[in-house]
């Protein structure tokens, strides 16, 4: 049995296609004026649910990268603060060298005195370096200070701790330093040894036994600051990594997310056209109705 095609079901049927034409060219103006591939994840659910996963990668990095930045902050005043530490002990060196000759007179000897004293406090403050409000040297304590104002200091952090810094999701990189290990703490401290030199140099004593235990606190010193150089190397090549890691995160976002504005405005233009030869299609197929006849 053959159905019956009538006027009013051809009419029908061309809306239906007119108006999924229609829909179709609304849905690329939206994207031609945003160029974007998925506008809702209607759009494609497949597609919206590998660009969340995208853009939770790339957060993720950015967090990392500023993971970093903040441990090279870290970083870098220790270093200058190391650094300072070793200038104020190869000072404090050399005027022993120059107390220990035997050439200098009581006046001249107490005026180095002073200025050695006044080394040891400058010595104390680099050790007291803070970043940010926090202590370089203390570990993860919060501390005033990591050593006590005491005679000699004492250190004040947390021993056998550290503050990290997550640098990618298998790494995590030091960025304190241990202030305990590097000067000491109380009569083995290196403030003791520059308090005893004084000491030393006021009571006529000949300063120059005290040269072995101040080397030994420079080399202490610059194994820390070895140390925090290796780290900062570290942190350089995990931010070379990252910068790498987010360029390939953000390529495939983009080719997820993004329209090509050339392809865009091509597949826009085609669907227009489209749009305007079945309407003028419609316009010429279907056949006038007995209201036409009637007016």
């Amino acid at each position: 049995m053959l159905n019956r095609v009538t006027t009013h079901m051809m009419a029908a049927s061309s809306q239906r296609s007119l108006q999924s034409a229609q829909t179709r060219l609304a849905e690329l103006q939206d994207r031609a004026l945003t160029l974007k591939n998925i506008n809702r994840p209607s759009d494609d659910p497949a597609g919206a649910a590998q660009a969340i996963a995208l853009r939770g990668q790339l957060n993720a990095a950015n967090q990392y990268g500023s993971n970093i930045s903040d441990g090279n902050g870290w970083l870098a005043a220790a270093d200058t603060a190391l650094g300072q530490s070793t200038n104020i002990l190869n000072r404090v060196r050399d005027l022993v060298v120059q107390v220990a000759n035997g050439t200098l007179n009581d006046s001249a000897k107490e005026a180095i005195a002073v200025e050695i004293e006044g080394l040891g406090k400058d010595l104390l403050t680099q050790a007291n370096t803070r970043y940010l409000g926090r202590n370089v040297f203390a570990g993860s304590a919060d501390t005033d200070g990591a050593f006590t104002n005491g005679s000699p200091p004492v250190f004040n952090g947390t021993t056998n701790s550290s503050v990290e810094r997550r640098v990618d999701a298998s790494r995590t990189v030091r960025v304190d330093s241990d202030g305990g290990a590097i000067f000491g703490s109380g009569a083995s401290s290196v403030f003791a040894v520059v308090s005893d030199v004084v000491a030393d140099i006021r009571a006529g004593i000949n300063p120059n036994g005290r040269l072995a235990a101040i080397g030994e606190r420079i080399q202490s010193v610059i194994d820390g600051r070895a140390g925090v150089g290796m780290r900062q190397t570290r942190l350089g090549q995990a931010q070379d990594s990252l910068e790498g890691m987010k360029a390939t995160l953000e390529t495939q976002r983009s080719r997820v997310e993004d329209l090509d504005l050339g392809k865009a405005v091509m597949d826009l233009k085609v669907q227009e056209t489209n749009y305007q030869v079945a309407l003028a299609v419609t316009a010429k197929v279907l056949q006038p109705t007995l209201m036409d006849f009637l007016r």
